[in-house]
């Protein structure tokens, strides 16, 4: 659980949450995740453009599962890190479904609302060391949420680029 705090955030403090949730939601200074998800074309989410390692679809599970990753050691004291690479990306190449695509936006916008609980609980002291981690703060992983999240948002987009398939 995260380490206790006053029950009240200050006017700096609550600035700063705001902030970092800002951040989190990206589109500030580039395009956010609902950005470079919306209207994807379903024919395109498993097309890789010549010399990407990756589609689309594998890099919106790549966001969604490492996402929960980063709250789940957030919040649970019994956290068990994923095996990696596996754990951190999806085994298929292609969604089961053509409702995979939107359930995979669905589910990092809950997880995102996870973090937001976090950032918003004036009993988690952002500075705190996670008790079950090696030295991590809540700071800092909730930083690393929001930028692997930018980072592979800006593939995202220029991917759809690369395929023909970005109107932004």
């Amino acid at each position: 659980m995260p380490t206790k705090t006053p029950t009240r955030l200050s006017v700096p403090d609550r600035s700063i949450r705001h902030e970092l949730w800002e951040f989190l939601q990206g589109g500030q200074a580039h395009a956010s995740l609902n950005d470079a998800v919306k209207d994807m074309p379903a024919a395109l989410v498993a097309r890789k453009p010549a010399d990407a390692p990756h589609n689309a679809w594998q890099l919106l599970e790549h966001i969604r599962l490492t996402l929960h990753d980063l709250l789940d050691f957030c919040t649970n004291p019994k956290y068990q890190a994923p095996k990696w690479p596996e754990g951190y990306w999806p085994a298929e190449d292609r969604p089961k479904s053509p409702a995979a695509w939107k359930q995979s936006v669905a589910a990092i916008h809950k997880e995102l609302k996870g973090l937001d609980k976090l950032l918003r609980d004036p009993k988690t002291d952002l500075t705190a060391k996670i008790p079950w981690g090696d030295g991590q703060t809540f700071l800092r992983e909730i930083l690393l949420a929001g930028d692997h999240t930018s980072y592979h948002v800006g593939q995202l987009v220029m991917m759809r680029k690369q395929l023909g398939a970005w109107n932004g």
